[in-house]
């Protein structure tokens, strides 16, 4: 993989060369969100447009974007026509549609696919409502959503549950039916939602060639996931946050450095702009990250009222390259590079900001990759990942650092990627076993990547035994449910045994509390 190259350096060019081709990308227009010319108002379909279903997400007190993708041939490029298509929309408080609170119209678009992002505002805070869309004759199913509290209120509680890495050839979604069931208002994705290999082979790639790459490549594969009606049927019940983390691209990437070798950067960034854009398609994101190109701005807040404040993070788009490659290595040499960051400025700075800003009694990161420093070496010979935030450890001290001189309320660090739980205690210095926590991990395990899962690795028991700030691990599949409330944040690590099959039940495999204002998890 690669070392610490910069990516001019890497691919043998002139900086200046590499510099006007960023500006000439950077400058491709945003693509229209008007319509210019004939737009299809009432369309003929081949067969039911609404095969993907609809999905809400980023809910705010008085709105919430809802979104749609008309696809009759959803595997064969969509199958619609190249004009805009004219849809409808309604928001209303019962599932008849029989008060409706909000209506309009939206352009399916053929530049973004025919997909729909509707941002519904005028709303009242903390409650459910239901949607559709209607096109030509065609209805879409009935979808449901919640709106979040106002700023200043303070709610008795809130339900939500995160997951990460559905990896499809890996197994069926068997947690998702289970997630259905629970009273949630809000559902959390960290990443890896798609992957990117072209083949049901996850063995290492030797060239990119093994990748999907084109934007019909990206589009037609996210269908194939949405396609599956047990992840459809979560979107359409609950709102969600979405975050990428590297398998929606390109695995273990670094801003502008690819896995591969020997990657030129303006066929890196043409694919990078592809993946962007798909997964702004397919996801319920608001305008304000729509892709520019191969950039685009994911990070954002989400405020439950002052419960609880969701900052959304982007680990992959920003990061300078992994020290050393990107696996298990010692923490030495470029690990402590002050240059070195997983963040990057601008997204830190905004982090630091909102935190200093934060009314909540918890301030939740939603974001990929695990924080604490796990050592998974054997006796003297200590080897932390370099994918992860110990690979970046002056940035990751100085975000702990920051924690505990702002007095940074209940940090709670929400982390996916590695397909294993992991509860983890964050301290200002792990190498001082008193030094004090000024946080708490939790880490989900993957929805399928991985197989069935289940089974004790000597890997991981000998880290959990290794490492003080570890409080428990697990190796199954499945998501993590939690209840908060202003006096103590409860999680419940859902398990199903088995993804090789559908139908798996639903075993709680370990509860875990942490006291408002006393940082770390306890067994419950």
């Amino acid at each position: 993989m690669h070392g610490n190259r910069s990516a001019t350096r890497q691919y043998g060019i002139e900086r200046r060369e590499f510099l006007r081709y960023m500006a000439a990308v950077s400058a491709i227009p945003t693509i229209a969100l008007r319509a210019e010319g004939e737009v299809t108002g009432k369309p003929q379909f081949n067969g039911n447009p609404f095969t993907l279903g609809v999905a809400s997400g980023d809910p705010e007190s008085d709105g919430v974007v809802i979104w749609t993708r008309l696809a009759p041939e959803p595997l064969a490029g969509g199958g619609m026509p190249s004009e805009p298509v004219r849809v409808q929309w309604e928001v209303a408080t019962d599932e008849a549609f029989a008060d409706v609170a909000r209506k309009g119209t939206a352009l399916a678009m053929p530049q973004l696919g025919h997909s729909v992002h509707v941002e519904v505002d005028g709303l009242e805070p903390l409650r459910w409502y239901f949607y559709r869309f209607h096109a030509g004759n065609e209805t879409s199913p009935v979808g449901r959503t919640r709106t979040a509290p106002e700023p200043d209120a303070m709610p008795d509680r809130m339900r939500f549950a995160y997951t990460s890495c559905q990896h499809y050839e890996s197994g069926y979604f068997n947690g998702y039916p289970h997630m259905q069931q629970e009273d949630l208002d809000l559902v959390i994705h960290l990443g890896d939602y798609i992957y990117e290999y072209k083949g049901v082979d996850n063995r290492p790639r030797k060239h990119v060639g093994s990748e999907i790459e084109s934007l019909d490549d990206y589009r037609t594969r996210y269908s194939q996931y949405r396609l599956d009606m047990t992840l459809q049927d979560t979107h359409r019940l609950f709102p969600w946050l979405v975050t990428w983390d590297d398998h929606e691209f390109d695995n273990n990437y670094a801003n502008l450095v690819s896995e591969e070798e020997g990657i030129a950067p303006e066929e890196f960034l043409a694919r990078r702009m592809n993946a962007y854009q798909a997964y702004y398609e397919f996801m319920p994101l608001r305008r304000r990250s729509f892709p520019r190109g191969p950039y685009m701005t994911l990070y954002r807040r989400c405020r439950y009222g002052r419960l609880a404040n969701f900052h959304v993070l982007d680990t992959r788009q920003y990061r300078t390259d992994q020290p050393n490659g990107d696996h298990q290595k010692p923490m030495t040499g470029k690990v402590f590079d002050p240059q070195a960051t997983m963040l990057g400025p601008r997204q830190e700075h905004w982090l630091m900001s909102n935190l200093l800003q934060s009314t909540a009694t918890w301030n939740v990161l939603a974001q990929q990759v695990m924080m604490a420093p796990l050592n998974r070496g054997e006796g003297e010979d200590r080897r932390y990942s370099m994918d992860q935030w110990p690979g970046y450890e002056v940035s990751r001290r100085r975000l702990l650092q920051f924690f505990h001189d702002r007095k940074v309320p209940n940090p709670v660090v929400l982390t996916g990627d590695i397909h294993v739980n992991w509860v983890n205690d964050l301290q200002l210095d792990f190498q001082n076993p008193k030094s004090p926590l000024v946080g708490t991990e939790l880490v989900g395990t993957s929805m399928t990547s991985g197989g069935n899962g289940g089974n004790v690795i000597a890997e991981y028991e000998r880290a959990a035994k290794q490492n003080d700030f570890v409080k428990w691990y697990n190796s199954n599949r499945g998501y993590v449910s939690c209840e908060v409330t202003p006096q103590e944040w409860t999680a419940r690590f859902r398990a199903t045994p088995f993804v090789d099959k559908p139908g798996s039940p639903l075993l709680t495999k370990g509860t875990f509390v942490i006291e408002e204002g006393h940082p770390g998890a306890k067994s419950a």
